[in-house]
């Protein structure tokens, strides 16, 4: 179990439908990633672009023994860091918005995004994932992930008794709304107690410009990160103060238990 959890959010500039190009710049990015990283972010969709076309986003499906996973996989190994963010699978004649989270162990684990971005047609292309967000341990640290529009809706992250202790958000959102998706992380942070790492990629396409606004937040609101070269935004994060801050101001025990159907 480590106290200290180092996060590093890779801001990519995504090229629009290229997964080997894609695959190239993110691993340049993560190589130049200081030693000791614990979890590595990539943003939504990091290997093909925010692809809502239904015939293009079924094209750019990729299997779950295909090249863009295992490279990823073999990329946990080689560096001994998780490796998450989210691509499009293809399963069958569907394909999903699919959050991943690869430990260097093997294990892994996947969430296909529930809210989709109706606004750009992205609910016409995919398929709707129906299972709750996903919590599992990490080096002694528990962990949800979710994937972007799902950041709007906090009943959905809503973080009962404090069963996560790190939220992680791949996201593709551009500077248009820069502002709701800064407050969002900062919302999710307070109102769950919890460390919200948000990751968005850089650049522009077809939505919209990306000037590099992944935040990482602790329970209190604030900002934790620091940027590095404009392309990475680094923190360590602090278990033990986390469980001093929620000990001495217990606020997640108040939460009302409720059923989403």
């Amino acid at each position: 179990m480590s106290d200290i959890l180092k996060v590093a959010a890779v801001q990519l500039d995504i090229a629009w439908g290229d997964s080997e190009e894609n695959l190239r710049r993110a691993a340049a990015a993560i190589d130049s990633l200081p030693a000791g990283v614990d979890v590595i972010m990539l943003p939504e969709m990091f290997s093909t672009g925010f692809i809502c076309d239904p015939q293009e986003a079924l094209a750019s499906g990729e299997r779950m023994d295909g090249r863009v996973l295992n490279t990823l996989r073999k990329w946990a190994r080689d560096y001994s860091s998780a490796i998450c963010g989210s691509l499009i699978v293809k399963v069958d004649d569907r394909v999903f918005n699919r959050g991943f989270f690869i430990e260097p162990s093997g294990d892994e684990y996947f969430y296909d995004k529930h809210h989709l971005f109706s606004f750009s047609g992205e609910d016409q292309a995919y398929s709707r994932g129906e299972s709750a967000v996903p919590v599992f341990r990490y080096r002694g640290w528990n962990i949800a992930m979710a994937v972007c529009f799902d950041l709007r809706f906090p009943a959905w992250l809503r973080n009962r008794h404090g069963e996560y202790d790190l939220l992680l958000i791949m996201a593709n959102w551009p500077d248009s709304r820069a502002y709701a998706w800064k407050h969002l992380l900062i919302a999710r942070a307070i109102e769950n107690q919890a460390y919200v790492a948000g990751c968005n990629r850089g650049g522009s396409d077809r939505f919209g410009e990306y000037s590099g606004t992944s935040m990482i937040i602790d329970p209190k609101g604030q900002p934790v990160h620091e940027a590095v070269d404009g392309s990475v935004v680094l923190a360590d994060l602090s278990r033990s103060s986390l469980q001093a801050f929620r000990e001495k101001f217990p606020v997640y025990m108040e939460g009302d238990d409720f059923i989403i159907s």
